[in-house]
């Protein structure tokens, strides 16, 4: 049964609900959070742990993720070891003249966004990391890229916030939105009417469907990803590794459709290495297919030829939720007051999930973020549209 009524509701047990779950305890907050089937059930749970700082654009972006980086080394006080935090460092991998003359600007601009990043040449990335082969003809580097367990992570955001008095309700899929004079006032779901002056859309790659119960367009897309896990095997790999091609096709689709994917990997606690990953616009269809796992493999093994020879275990997709300028949906919403958005990280969910939580927990509880929202506000889109 439905409680009758919360404080603030959150739709969705992803990381990013889970997050703000959390850190609305923290303010002494106790919320409500909803999810349709399970934690984790969506994009956190079919993703990598990558929390990647080069990966994102200079400016705005880079600045969101650095804040987040930051906050992870006390999370992990408050919410143990077990969310498996590490900060090897992370290298962009570059196999061209192209790549090497496109990555020195990027870096550059980076650099001047306040990222600690540095380009090295082939056999000095081939130093850092054995595994590598002549394929690499450079590499950036940053200290601060690191890895997490994503399930892990979400499960302690919810294992804390539960323990603080958060309720979460799993199997409960959200119905409808009510509103009255501007305001959210209520959500239904499978059991009933649930009276909420603050509704939070953390729904992830269905935050759009939530946002039409509300009256609102988001233009949050699903955007496949599929990933090859491998047998578990001793260290291989040292550091978080991703191409310059991952990089372009991430703020480029045009480029992942003409199969210029890139790849990401890490190895994990457990010994896989995960790889990923194809980025594809195929609705809400999660399955693996020959064709994007074969292109994986073969875009993986000519850089790092041991992989050949290590079994891959299984596969598995996930759907980003993607918005057409690559920038997460944050904040208040213009003309319905109570309604908040944090959703469309696509594929930057664990990273940002540390600063997403507090900013939108402080927007609640306090009224204000220290860090500014305004460029990731829904009504971009319909201001640039106009």
């Amino acid at each position: 049964m439905s409680p009758p009524k919360a404080d603030v509701l959150i739709i969705g047990a992803g990381v990013i609900g889970a997050s703000i779950a959390f850190h609305l305890t923290r303010h002494g907050i106790k919320p409500l959070l909803i999810e349709k089937s399970s934690p984790a059930a969506g994009s956190s749970g079919a993703c990598d742990g990558l929390v990647f700082l080069q990966s994102k654009k200079p400016g705005l972006h880079l600045k969101l993720a650095m804040e987040s980086r930051r906050r992870f080394d006390g999370l992990i006080d408050v919410l143990g070891d077990g969310i498996e935090f590490k900060n090897p460092g992370g290298m962009c991998l570059i196999e061209s003249d192209a790549e090497l003359a496109a990555m020195r600007l990027f870096i550059e601009e980076q650099r001047r966004t306040g990222l600690g990043v540095e380009l090295i040449e082939g056999d000095e990335a081939r130093r850092r990391e054995p595994c590598l082969s002549q394929r690499v003809i450079a590499a950036t580097f940053s200290a601060l890229d690191s890895q997490v367990n994503p399930y892990a992570l979400t499960f302690a955001f919810l294992r804390t916030a539960k323990s603080a008095g958060a309720r979460i309700l799993m199997g409960e899929a959200v119905k409808g939105i009510e509103r009255a004079a501007g305001k959210t006032i209520a959500v239904f779901t499978d059991n009933g009417r649930i009276s909420a002056p603050v509704v939070v859309n953390a729904a992830g790659a269905l935050a759009a469907d939530v946002g039409r119960m509300a009256g609102l367009e988001v233009p949050i897309t699903p955007r496949r990803g599929q990933i090859l896990v491998t047998a578990a095997v001793p260290p291989l790999i040292r550091h978080c590794l991703i191409s310059a091609q991952y990089v372009a096709a991430k703020f480029k689709p045009e480029l992942a459709e003409r199969g210029g994917m890139g790849f990401s990997l890490e190895q994990a606690d457990s010994g896989n290495i995960l790889i990923g990953s194809t980025r594809e616009f195929v609705g809400f269809d999660r399955r693996t297919t020959f064709a994007g796992i074969r292109t994986i493999a073969s875009r993986i093994v000519p850089v790092i030829p041991a992989l050949q020879r290590i079994p891959v275990i299984r596969t598995f997709g996930g759907l980003r939720p993607y918005t057409p300028d690559g920038l997460p949906i944050l904040g208040k919403v213009a003309g319905l007051d109570g309604f908040i958005m944090a959703a469309g990280h696509e594929g930057d969910g664990i990273a940002l999930s540390a600063i997403t939580g507090e900013l939108i927990a402080d927007l609640i509880a306090i009224g204000r973020t220290r860090f500014p929202l305004d460029a990731f506000r829904l009504e971009r889109f319909h201001e640039g549209a106009a």
